[in-house]
């Protein structure tokens, strides 16, 4: 049986990240939300565009104001009154000013900005009441980025901050990775989709809705493939359709020891690498890998395949813990792919039987600035997924850790649905 940081970095470097020629696609810089950049940016601007003034003022030249006090102001004529928009008309001369706004251009001549705080004006004159620092408050053209230069680099997440910056760089396309393609389906005579009434001994699959929403939340696109029955030719059909049209392949149930589990026979049998089988993780023991040969060597990476476990808790926790870092690193992101972990207070005692990485399901809370635990209340059973609502971390203790008590500390995965 695998470690939890074993499976880990066997499954990371099976992942073989989205080309960046073959993989990409051209998109409205208004629909690139949470897409990952493929090509590097640049801008034909300069930011700023042109010098210009940071605060409300006036627009001086420093070597007219630079022995100004309250006692012995310097005395400037203003010569033009600049807002933001305005292109001056002036060219400053000794003894002049010009009233400025916050954004507006410097006029030629001009080469401080005293705030108006420490200036009096009267009528056409304005008194400096205090010397400012050279070149104060000026923003000089092509400061913060040169025209020409890199702007966005290429495998980061465009959020709202860097689609602001593109906005604002006038970038109007951009060349943006294809979403990573997620087959779904899970296995089970004893499953039904949620519009069929139940039947004894039959539950609803709550696993591919929840998988759905997972890897539509990563940024990936989710095929779903609904319910295959206990059926190996069925099963086998579904499986070669699946790793024909995905990058990655999502199945729950199945991989376990029962009788009716056929999943690792089946990717065998389709000559599949099951480099692993078993994890050392509470839920989620019964966890296949598996690699298939290319289809197609030049146009598709080889496909991914996670037999998840059957409990809904299992396949959540699976998911965040391995699944999620594995879709990461596909879509292009140059790093930060693995799961963040962190220190933090625990509200409760949290208790396992120490003999796998046990994960605990609960909601972090900000206490009195200092992030706590709080386990999510009712069992914690890999099939009790009601109690698994409204959590955002994952409480983990490791191997040989039996318990941790109230206001220790304990490692959290934080999740992405918190």
């Amino acid at each position: 049986m695998l470690s939890v940081s074993d499976a880990q970095a066997i499954i990371l470097n099976l992942v073989q990240p989205l080309d960046h020629q073959r993989d990409t696609e051209v998109v409205d810089f208004l629909t690139a939300d949470n897409r990952i950049l493929a090509v590097p940016v640049n801008s034909p601007l300069d930011f700023p565009h042109w010098d210009n003034s940071a605060m409300d003022g006036y627009a001086v030249r420093y070597e007219d104001v630079q022995h100004s006090s309250a006692e012995q102001p310097a005395v400037l004529e203003i010569v033009e009154e600049i807002p933001a928009g305005y292109q001056p008309k002036s060219t400053i001369q000794p003894g002049q000013a010009a009233r400025i706004f916050t954004g507006a251009v410097i006029p030629a001549g001009a080469d401080t900005v005293v705030m108006q705080e420490k200036t009096r004006p009267e009528e056409n004159r304005v008194f400096i009441l205090a010397a400012p620092k050279p070149q104060e408050f000026v923003r000089h053209k092509a400061s913060f980025y040169q025209a020409g230069t890199q702007l966005l680099p290429a495998g980061i997440k465009l959020n709202a901050s860097e689609i602001a910056v593109l906005a604002a760089a006038q970038c109007p396309q951009l060349s943006v990775y294809r979403r990573p393609r997620v087959a779904i389906f899970s296995t089970g005579d004893e499953l039904v989709t949620i519009d069929k009434p139940l039947q004894p001994g039959q539950i609803v699959d709550s696993n591919q809705y929840a998988l759905a929403a997972l890897v539509k939340e990563s940024g990936a696109e989710p095929l779903i493939l609904g319910i295959v029955k206990d059926d190996p030719i069925a099963l086998e059909k579904v499986i070669a359709h699946a790793i024909a049209i995905a990058d990655i392949v999502l199945s729950s149930g199945g991989v376990s020891v029962g009788d009716y589990d056929y999943v690792d026979k089946i990717l065998e049998s389709l000559k599949a690498k099951i480099p692993i089988r078993t994890v050392e993780i509470s839920p989620g023991k019964p966890l296949t890998v598996a690699t298939f040969p290319s289809t197609d060597a030049i146009n598709r990476v080889s496909p991914l395949y996670f037999g998840l476990p059957g409990n809904p808790a299992a396949v959540l926790v699976t998911y965040w813990r391995f699944v999620l870092p594995a879709i990461k690193k596909l879509s292009g992101i140059t790093e930060g792919w693995e799961p963040v972990f962190l220190k933090v207070r625990s509200h409760d005692e949290l208790r396992s039987n120490g003999k796998r990485e046990t994960y605990l399901w609960g909601k972090l809370h900000l206490i009195d600035g200092v992030y706590e635990f709080h386990k999510a209340g009712g069992s914690h059973s890999s099939g009790n997924l009601i109690n698994l609502a409204q959590t955002n971390a994952l409480a983990v203790l490791p191997v040989g850790k039996t318990l941790i008590s109230p206001q220790e500390e304990v490692q959290v995965l934080q999740l992405s649905n918190g």
